[in-house]
């Protein structure tokens, strides 16, 4: 992996309070990779796949710190992937973001 990140989107990419999802084949990753833009304009990165069951947390809502899984409305913390309601007890796995420039680089399996 790259010290510098892989390049995967620009901010213009995602809108606020909401997500997308990056190829975990463009991330090198075992799950895709959800980035989140919060309401405040902060981007964060998760797996994709709610810990509860299949379900992209990409197509969740984004709000106030946290995305909810749009199946059951499972509720993880965007800073550390920590779960906050049923029915997931499974913490999502969140991975470091650098935005320079208007562009987001993602690290794969590194801690924010």
């Amino acid at each position: 992996m790259s010290s510098t990140g892989i390049r995967v989107a620009t901010l213009d990419d995602i809108p606020v309070g909401q997500g997308i999802a990056i190829d975990k084949a463009v991330a090198g990753t075992d799950d895709d990779i959800a980035l989140l833009r919060d309401d405040d304009g902060s981007i964060y990165a998760l797996n994709d796949t709610c810990t509860h069951e299949v379900a992209s947390l990409a197509e969740g809502w984004v709000e106030g710190g946290y995305v909810e899984c749009p199946m059951h409305s499972s509720k993880f913390c965007l800073k550390s992937g920590e779960v906050q309601c049923l029915p997931a007890t499974e913490n999502a796995h969140p991975h470091r973001l650098e935005v320079r420039d208007g562009e987001v680089y993602l690290f794969p399996n590194e801690a924010p």
